[in-house]
Formats: structure tokens, sequence, C-alpha cells
């Protein structure tokens, strides 16, 4: 039966060329998609999940482990994930952790590495690293990997991220900037954070202690904690929340207080969930492209299945800020 690699042979292409062309995941000129093609046709090569399965051990499935697919962040990456794996011919598992390190552990240790042909991990816990690395199943993970360890990783620049709120929020006039980050033990959050700072200090604008305030990512946390921030004597100008969950928390929070955004308080959120366009106003967010996230996480593990001997892949994704009416210039 030929393989991807004889198919890259015969087309003289690499193995993730005919893996684009035949997954129409990224554009490939038209000479190569040819050739690509007529070494399908000649070696009758099948892409299927029928014929993946006539391998040792193969199942055509693929396991993805998310902490909570309620966040519609999480839910989008999936379904960006979802989508290049079916048109590569494999199911995918969802499984939920819950944001919790034992039941991470046991979708880990249990039922996806029995299972599937590849494993994609979101927010992997601190503690599983070792884990992983005894672990036989070609891995990905999202967001955040041991950085000691050799191993696939597709993650959004948070700090960078945290720096366009920050550019941004002080482009308006904004200098009483607040920040609801989310738990502390994450360092997704703790990147986001340094990255405001950074770009605060580099002003001249210190993010105050009393100004930061730590949240679960969840609406109902973004919530709480904004109607602390602004019961404070000397209550923020601006807020920049480590999500957009917590964002819209944020927004609630401001209006029962009858705080009138954007023109008293200018909000930011990040991830740029599609909610953030529909809510009022209209969410300004630090994007990530939650689909196109997912669909480049799901290729690197279909190449790493391709080819398991490949290097290992490190792929930063630079986020944008989208602005909406949350943020306005602050009055003179």
């Amino acid at each position: 039966m030929a393989t991807i690699k004889d198919v890259a042979r015969q087309a003289g292409v690499s193995y993730t060329t005919v893996s684009h062309v035949l997954n129409k995941t990224r554009p490939v000129s038209v000479d190569a998609r040819d050739r690509v093609l007529a070494a399908v046709e000649a070696l009758a090569y099948v892409p299927s999940a029928l014929a993946r399965s006539l391998r040792s051990n193969a199942t055509g499935s693929i396991g993805l482990i998310i902490p909570n697919n309620t966040n519609p962040y999480f839910s989008e990456v999936a379904r960006g994930i979802e989508d290049s794996c079916y048109a590569a011919g494999y199911s995918v598992i969802l499984c939920n952790s819950d944001d919790d390190p034992a039941k991470q552990r046991d979708y880990l240790n249990v039922l996806l590495t029995k299972r599937c042909d590849g494993l994609i991990v979101a927010t992997l816990a601190q503690t599983d690293g070792e884990l992983l690395r005894k672990m036989k199943v070609p891995t990905v993970l999202l967001d955040r990997a041991p950085k000691d360890m050799a191993i696939d990783l597709v993650a959004v620049d948070n700090a960078a991220g945290g720096a366009l709120a920050a550019q941004h929020l002080l482009s308006l006039g904004r200098r009483r900037i607040a920040c609801i980050a989310g738990p502390q033990s994450l360092d997704i959050s703790a990147e986001r954070i340094a990255g405001l700072r950074k770009s605060l200090s580099e002003a001249g604008v210190l993010l105050q202690d009393d100004m930061l305030a730590y949240a679960d990512f969840t609406s109902a946390g973004g919530y709480a904690a904004a109607r602390a921030l602004l019961t404070a004597p000397m209550r923020p100008d601006a807020i920049f929340c480590c999500n957009d969950l917590m964002a819209i928390g944020a927004l609630r929070a401001a209006a029962e207080r009858g705080i009138e955004v954007p023109e008293a308080l200018s909000v930011v959120g990040f991830d740029d969930i599609d909610l953030a366009r529909f809510v009022h106003p209209p969410l300004t967010s630090v994007a990530q492209n939650t689909r196109r996230l997912g669909q480049l996480t799901a290729q690197c593990l279909l190449d790493r299945i391709a080819d398991p001997g490949r290097p290992v892949q490190r792929q930063t994704i630079m986020p944008e800020l989208h602005v909406r009416g949350s943020t306005v210039r602050a009055p003179a």
C-alpha cells in the first residue's frame, strides 16, 4: 500500500505539501498540486480512514482534551481542529478536563492514549509533563508546554497580546488601568499580565497592586472582580481582562453601577470570541483567530502522524487588536 511519503517522492515534493494538497489546508502552486494528484492516481494512494485502519493499531481517531467546552474560546478552537481532522479522514474524541489536573491525567493515561492515533492537549496541567514524556502516541500541545520538553506546540504570543491592550488604552489617554487576570497558576495569564505591565511601565504608568484582580476565566468571575475594582476609592478608567468572558462580566458590573462604557470606563478583552461583537457595547478584544489556531494545531498533529521522526515544531501566532465600541478616548 502506497504511503504519503511514496506520493511525495514520486511528485518531487515534501510530504507536508502532499498533506496540504489532499486536505486543502494551505495554498499550493498549481504545478505542485498537479504533480501530487498525478502521483496519487499513479500509486493508487487512498488517504482514507479505511486505509489508515489497515495499519497496525490505527483507529482513525484523534483525542482532544480541553479545559471547558462551554468557554466559547475552546469550542471555537475545537471546531477548527475538528474541521481539519475530518477533512483528513479522522474523527475527534472530545474530552473536558474541567481544569482538573486529576481528570486530565485520567484521560491522558487511560482513555486517549489507548484509543487514538494522535492527541491534542490544550493548556496542559504543569504536573503532567512527566506523563507525556512516557507516551508513544503523537502529541501536540496547545497554549503551553513544559519548557524543557521537546514536543510540538502551537501557541499565541500572550505577552504581545497584553502589550497590544496596554498600548491601545494608553493611546486613548487612559492612565488608571486595571487588569482582571485568570488563575495565578496559569502561565498564559501571567504572560498577558507581563506584556501589559511592560508596556505600561515603558509609558511611565504602573499597574498598581490594588488594580490587579484574579478570577477564573468565567463571566461570573469577571463580574465579581470588576465589582470589587469599581467600588475602590480610586476606581480605574480602563480594565484589561485576560479573556472575553471576564470582560463581558465586567461590562455587566459597570452597567449595574451606572458607569458608562466606554466613556467613563473602557474595557478590553482577549480571545475575540464570536460573542464579543454582539454584546453592548461591542467588545474591543485581542484576537487570536481561534478557528485558524485550531486548524494549525490539527495540521501540526497530522504532520507528526505522517512523519513521527520529523523535528519538533514550535509555532507562535501573533495576536491582533480588534477595536470596537467598548473603548474610546478618555474625556478631557
